[in-house]
């Protein structure tokens, strides 16, 4: 009884772990930091692409432990959060706060044996997220037009630890994957409303599920589009994007384009949870044509 007991234990500290520190969000933001990485480096280095790996996940880690115990009291109000290890009481503050620390130390200290500015833009990552986004969400809807900043920043940084540079290319990257930040926290927003609600948190750009709110997601989604294809037309640097791939990534943004469209017509929160799907397909399978159009050119 003992043993199955322990056994019982140790799994779940190691859900709680995954839960404090958003296991799939932060290896999904580590995905992005890769995919930044190949694309800026000339030679790809295996220990410079571990050493990312360890640092991105420990930035992320530590920005979503904080997030947590800033949290806690609104994170038990919903129903999506109220089962997370601090606010069930699971783990204490202390030991949340520990394990963010640590975090911030090892991820800023593993992005610097990358690169001063690998570190610096963690750096800036884990203090905007936590020290104005977090703040902000309970007061205004501009917390995701500052939430998107430190979003943005893991396809940026891989270049960055690739090329130890600051220029056009991780700019485009940047902005990419800012604009899509939108429609994709909008549709989450969306479908999400009433439990939001129950924390006090207003997502939505009109703080309604209205058609203002609809329209932005459209002119968004546009934006990131736009953005998407402008290495095609050689004004990024040494970021380039065949015209094949260029179609390839125009075609995944109109799919997005649609479920943005779809969530205009029917204003639902079937529609919404649709577009956040479609939108991380997008971003993911964007990274993808980009990284292998690189290889195969």
């Amino acid at each position: 009884m003992s043993t199955a007991n322990t056994t019982v234990q140790k799994v779940s500290i190691i859900s709680d772990f995954k839960e404090i520190t958003k296991m799939r969000l932060s290896l999904s933001v580590v995905f992005s930091a890769i995919a930044g990485y190949l694309l800026g480096a000339i030679q790809v280095d295996l220990y410079t692409l571990i050493l990312l790996a360890f640092g991105g996940y420990f930035m992320v880690g530590a920005s979503n432990a904080y997030n947590q115990i800033i949290e806690k009291d609104l994170d038990a109000l919903m129903d999506r959060t109220k089962n997370r290890p601090v606010p069930a009481g699971r783990m204490s503050k202390r030991s949340a706060f520990i394990i963010a620390t640590i975090f911030t130390i090892l991820g800023i200290t593993v992005l610097y044996i990358i690169n001063e500015r690998t570190a610096m833009y963690g750096a800036i990552s884990i203090f905007l997220y936590t020290c104005v986004y977090t703040p902000l969400k309970t007061k205004t809807p501009l917390a995701v037009f500052v939430g998107a900043i430190p979003g943005a920043i893991p396809f940026m940084l891989g270049w960055v630890a690739a090329r130890n540079d600051f220029g056009i290319e991780p700019g485009t990257l940047f902005a990419l994957q800012f604009f899509w930040q939108f429609p994709h926290f909008w549709a989450i927003g969306w479908f999400l409303y009433e439990d939001y609600e129950k924390g006090g948190f207003y997502m939505l750009p009109t703080r309604k599920r209205d058609k203002g709110t609809a329209v932005q997601t459209i002119m968004y989604t546009v934006w990131t589009i736009l953005i998407s294809i402008i290495p095609v037309f050689g004004f990024t640097g040494d970021l380039k994007l065949s015209i094949v791939a260029g179609v390839i990534v125009f075609l995944l943004g109109l799919v997005m384009l649609y479920y943005a469209f779809k969530l205009l017509r029917h204003r639902t929160a079937k529609a919404a949870r649709q577009l956040m799907l479609s939108s991380v397909s997008y971003i993911t399978l964007l990274q993808i044509v980009y990284v292998v159009d690189k290889f195969i050119r």
